[in-house]
């Protein structure tokens, strides 16, 4: 019996020494709680450990499936490293360590959403005991760009219920974002019966997450200028980030109040003429139809412009807006006032034509009817010959007679004037303007066209004669303004004299143009031309031909020396004659002059180049003895 009791005593102490050695020989593990990755990157878990006890660690890495259970994926002792094969990690974990060095690193790479999962390190020692640490992995995913749409339609201020503001989405996040809405800056809360908003989440096939959110409120007039947004936040690793929609506003429908009436265009006076643009506006949304009245007349546009084209000073007056409200059936007017400038046509007086004669004077007045002030100013051929509105013309000539314009315009508008037209005729005998050449030369068998005109009042009648008595037929003859101009076209076939003949019921005037005839003939180193007229005696030089041979220089000097001879044997005979008075006209010299008789004669001198004499011819061309002049 007392044996028995001594070994039960000593198998005792053998188990609580075996106890307490146990107890002081510890596996300490320490891992992080969490550890956070985008999808796609590569992540490390890392387990410290000791042990206060002896002998060689075992060490395995676990995780916790999603029903609760541990599922091993790698296992390491002294003698092996085993990679557990057929788990989601088995091709994409690699261990970093051992027992020996205290640390083990657990990396994964190409990190999916499945892998949200609490990770386990687990340290066993033969006679240390065990231990173990456990770090949860969380997934990220920054979810697309949000979008928002808005209600396109307009929303009446007086819906009883709620109405949809617009929706906002964001799609593929993890984990699931959230969406709060914004009105001017202001969070927006579900409040009964005034703001609604709903949320629809979304798991997509890939895992990730879709968030739609829909604004629905109680819409007010001071809702049309408020702008609304969404804002989007979304965990990242590390922390939390926002992201913000565009902001959008609401088209908000109330009834109009009061009514603005304005003339649009044109900006400024109206004048007579123009095209009126008169809008009409509520201070509601949308517009009510207007209808607009004039004195008695009513307009219904098809919108809120009445257009009134030609404008007179008939459409003067109130021009009044209406529309009707429909909740209320109260009429809504507003109007506004048009006046129309005006300018009457231009009087002038005295009348449209005045007859002047010569030396006289006249006193002109142009005048228009206008609403505004007016400036007036006369022009003559397109030039400014006065201001004001009277014209003064003083000792009136011919240069005076012409078509005077008076325009009167209204300073304050542009383009707003008006004009009058004065005739001013002058009374007198004809009048011919001097040509710029009355002495002409052209070649025999060509066409001279000779140009007359006559200023006077009556019109004067023009024709024309020649120095052979011919009556010259007038190829044109046209009144202008103040005269008449006359062409006729004479054929060269000998020196000759024209008349143009202007007469009226005041006098008469008359124009003379001297034609010579040029005879081109060809000269030969042995003959010389010499060519004279019937009124003058000239010894013309020989005209060179055009293309002369060339000749030996003793012809050319026999040439010369020839022509020198004839020409001074020419000159002796007349000399000779006139010294016996064979040469008619030694009278003396006579210019061409205007008879102040009531006889029509016209004299006209020719003189010769080289003596005084002259040859007188009467109209008809007829020699008149000195006696007669």
């Amino acid at each position: 019996m007392a044996v028995r009791d001594a070994a039960s005593l000593l198998v005792g102490l053998l188990v609580l020494f075996h106890t307490w050695g146990a107890a002081w020989a510890v596996v300490e593990v320490n891992m992080e709680d969490r550890v956070e990755a985008f999808r796609g990157d590569t992540v490390q878990i890392t387990c410290m450990f000791t042990s206060t006890g002896s002998g060689d660690l075992m060490a395995q890495w676990l995780y916790m499936t999603q029903l609760g259970l541990r599922q091993r994926i790698y296992y390491q002792d002294t003698t092996m490293n085993i990679m557990d094969q057929g788990t989601p990690f088995t091709d994409r974990i690699s261990v970093n360590g051992s027992g020996a060095t205290g640390e083990l690193v657990l990396t994964i790479t190409d990190v999916q959403l499945e892998d949200e999962l609490d990770f386990i390190c687990q340290i066993n020692g033969v006679t240390a005991g065990n231990g173990e640490g456990r770090t949860q992995l969380r997934v990220f995913e920054t979810p697309e760009f949000p979008s928002i749409e808005q209600v396109h339609t307009g929303i009446w201020v007086g819906n009883e219920n709620p109405s949809k503001i617009g929706s906002c989405e964001a799609k593929n996040g993890f984990p699931r974002p959230n969406i709060t809405w914004y009105r001017d800056n202001t969070p927006m809360q579900n409040v009964p019966d005034e703001v609604t908003v709903l949320y629809q989440v979304t798991r997509e096939s890939s895992g990730l997450f879709s968030v739609k959110s829909e604004l629905s409120m109680k819409v007010m007039k001071e809702d049309k200028d408020a702008l609304f947004y969404c804002e989007v936040s979304y965990f990242v690793p590390g922390g939390i980030r926002m992201t913000e929609t565009n902001r959008i506003n609401i088209t908000v429908h109330y009834p109009s109040t009061a009514i603005s009436v304005w003339v649009e265009s044109p900006k400024g006076e109206i004048k007579e003429g123009d095209t009126v643009e008169i809008q009409c506006r509520g201070n509601g949304n949308p517009q009510p139809p207007f209808t607009f009245k004039h004195e008695e007349n009513e307009m219904t546009p098809d919108s809120n412009v009445l257009v009134l084209e030609n404008v007179t000073r008939l459409n003067n007056g109130l021009y009044h807006c209406v529309t009707l409200d429909l909740d209320t059936y109260e009429e809504l007017m507003g109007n506004t006032s048009v006046f129309v400038n005006y300018l009457d046509a231009a009087v002038v007086m005295p009348g449209d034509t005045s007859v002047l004669s010569q030396g006289e004077g006249l006193n002109a007045t142009c005048n228009a009817l206008s609403s505004l002030s007016t400036h007036a100013a006369w022009f003559k051929n397109g030039e400014e010959v006065s201001k004001g509105h009277t014209l003064t013309l003083k000792d009136a000539a011919f240069d005076t007679a012409g078509t005077y314009v008076c325009v009167v315009t209204v300073p304050e508008i542009e383009g707003m004037e008006t004009s009058g037209v004065l005739r001013v005729l002058v009374q007198g005998p004809p009048e011919i303007s001097e040509p710029v050449n009355t002495a002409i030369e052209e070649n025999v068998e060509s066409t001279v066209n000779l140009s007359c005109h006559a200023r006077g009042f009556p019109t004067p009648s023009i024709t024309w004669s020649s120095s052979d008595g011919q009556v010259l037929k007038t190829v044109s003859h046209k009144e202008t303004e103040n005269g008449v101009h006359s062409v006729v076209s004479v054929k060269v076939t000998s020196d000759i004299n024209a008349f143009c003949n202007a007469s009226n019921d005041y006098g008469t005037d008359a124009m003379a143009f001297s034609i010579k005839a040029i005879t081109l003939t060809t000269t030969t180193p042995t003959t010389t031309t010499t060519t004279t007229t019937s009124t003058t005696v000239k010894a013309a030089t020989a005209i060179p031909p055009k293309k002369i041979k060339k000749e030996g220089s003793g012809v050319v000097v026999a040439v010369i020396i020839i022509c020198i001879l004839l020409l001074a044997i020419l000159g002796s005979v007349l000399y000779f004659l006139y010294k016996k008075g064979k040469i008619c006209g030694r009278s003396g010299k006579q210019d061409l002059t205007k008879e102040k008789s009531n006889k029509d004669n016209i004299v006209v001198e020719m003189k010769s180049d080289n003596t005084e004499e002259a040859v007188l011819l009467g109209v008809n061309g007829d020699k008149k003895p000195p006696s007669d002049q």
